[in-house]
């Protein structure tokens, strides 16, 4: 085992629990990345030709070899594991999961319904060898209802949730995010649901069966637009950058770039007036408070435009910031690791690889903080294979 993965089992909150990882491409192995920065022993159980998100490049990680060490996406959610390959189509396969689920804590898996049944691997066959296993599996659309069975992926998660009903203009097309929300949430609730469960354990020594589904976690993601519609009746539709329930709250143009103004209360907007000069919009009983400010969105947003559009982006941020007026640039994600808030939080990681051509594998740590100490206590993302020959523990 490699030195990092030992130092995060010794010192994180989840010290000593097993995790098995029969999953692939992002969700559950996002669930698992989250226990291993915590400090849980994740072993990701591979198929030979290996998670199929090692080959979704370029671009890759290169290899002091001169090969290349799988692509970013790989390596943007598989920190802090081992690596196993074990061919479930072989009993000699098999076997080894099962004897690595005898005293697992948990197993995170995100098969098709019933695709592991068929192997003996299921949440039944385990929770007989293991009474004491908590068992998350991930899938599209639940392990009941009538589209139970179907594969379910992110794109079109984002779609049949409603999602992208509510993301892009009102005269463009729909749009999904521009990263995997569906998946990256359905991580999370599997972590929270696995915390929930061991905590549930302590109590009564039985382990339980958690079923996690993309669709259940877009559509519970829906938020605020969700009971807009169920409060209203009326299904929100696509208004780009602005915000259904707050105005003003959007992007404003500036001489040289756009920026976010963000007004929550009513103090706010009345010192986003004194900034923008703009007396008589503070003055205005229309603007007093924000229900009326959104049924006056356009008159007044119009008139706020015409105003910011005289600034320059820096000298408007800055005059926002000591007003204490919410707003701030729209960053690209390199302008976002320069940022020098993103860089004292330390979000970049540099992690140790003598397998890599740098020497190291980058990665963002995840976004939890305890007792002043962050939770990125993993170790490079696992070689295809590399623990298969640790016997002292396999």
């Amino acid at each position: 085992m490699r030195k990092g993965v030992e130092e995060s089992q010794e010192s994180g909150p989840l010290a000593g629990l097993k995790v098995l990882e029969l999953a692939r491409i992002l969700a559950g192995p996002w669930a698992g990345q989250t226990l291993a920065d915590m400090g849980a022993d994740v072993i990701k159980i591979e198929s030979p030709s290996g998670d199929d998100t090692r080959q979704w490049g370029p671009p890759f990680v290169k290899a002091v070899d001169g090969g290349d060490m799988s692509s970013a996406y790989f390596h943007a959610c598989n920190r802090g594991k081992r690596s196993v390959v074990a061919d479930f189509s072989t009993e000699e396969g098999r076997a080894l999961v099962r004897r690595l689920a005898a005293d697992a804590d948990v197993l995170i898996e995100n098969f098709k319904v019933g695709g592991l049944a068929r192997y003996g691997l299921d949440y039944a066959s385990l929770r007989a060898l293991n009474p004491r296993l908590v068992y998350a599996s991930i899938t599209g659309f639940g392990q009941d209802g009538p589209y139970a069975a179907r594969a379910g992926y992110d794109f079109m998660i984002q779609a049949l949730g409603g999602g992208m009903s509510v993301t892009g203009t009102a005269e463009g097309e729909p749009l999904r995010t521009g990263y995997a929300v569906a998946d990256l949430f359905s991580g999370l609730y599997a972590t929270i649901a696995v915390l929930a469960a061991l905590r549930q354990r302590d109590a009564t020594g039985k382990g339980a069966y958690i079923d996690c589904a993309l669709l259940d976690t877009q559509v519970a993601v829906l938020g605020n637009q969700a009971l807009n519609y169920l409060v209203s009746g009326t299904a929100p539709g696509r208004i780009g950058n602005t915000h259904p329930n707050i105005v003003p709250y959007q992007a404003f143009p500036t001489m040289d770039g756009h920026i976010i103004i963000a007004v929550g209360n009513d103090a706010q907007f009345q010192r986003l007036c004194t900034v923008l000069d703009a007396g008589d919009l503070a003055a205005n009983p229309g603007y007093a408070t924000n229900a009326s400010r959104v049924a006056h969105r356009e008159a007044l947003v119009s008139r706020l435009v015409d105003l910011t559009a005289g600034w320059t982006r820096d000298a408007l941020l800055a005059a926002l910031e000591a007003a204490t007026v919410p707003a701030g640039p729209i960053n690209d994600i390199g302008e976002v690791f320069a940022d020098p808030q993103v860089r004292h939080r330390a979000m970049a990681l540099s992690l140790p690889q003598e397998a890599a051509a740098a020497g190291h594998v980058p990665g963002v740590r995840t976004p939890i903080m305890i007792d002043g100490k962050a939770m990125a206590l993993g170790d490079a993302p696992p070689m295809l294979g590399e623990s298969n020959d640790d016997a002292d523990w396999l």
